[in-house]
């Protein structure tokens, strides 16, 4: 399963639960889907507050589909194509300098 059908059985869970009708209890707004993202990002970094080392994988392995999901759903709601946006993002890396590193290469 590639984004795209990722992002197509994300969209059928929100429409089945009506959140993109009007009236919803949950908007499903860039903004609000932006906020809904970065919680659930803040939720990945509870894994690691006061300790270095995963205790629960499964729980953390949850949190990052939560911020995937978010994000492929801001994506799309805002008009942008994550996939695109990413393989653009890396060829813009690609061509920077980072810290000393005296190559870059991405495949």
């Amino acid at each position: 399963m590639d984004l795209k059908d990722l992002t197509k059985k994300m969209h059928a869970f929100v429409n089945s639960n009506g959140w993109y009708e009007a009236g919803s209890k949950r908007p499903q707004t860039p903004r609000n889907l932006a906020i809904s993202l970065s919680l659930e990002a803040n939720e990945v970094l509870e894994h690691f507050q006061w300790q270095d080392e995963l205790k629960d994988k499964d729980d953390f392995a949850s949190e990052l589909a939560d911020v995937a999901l978010y994000l492929m759903q801001l994506a799309t709601v805002s008009g942008i194509d994550l996939e695109q946006a990413i393989l653009k993002k890396l060829e813009i890396n690609a061509s920077r300098k980072w810290d000393g590193d005296k190559t870059n290469i991405v495949s």
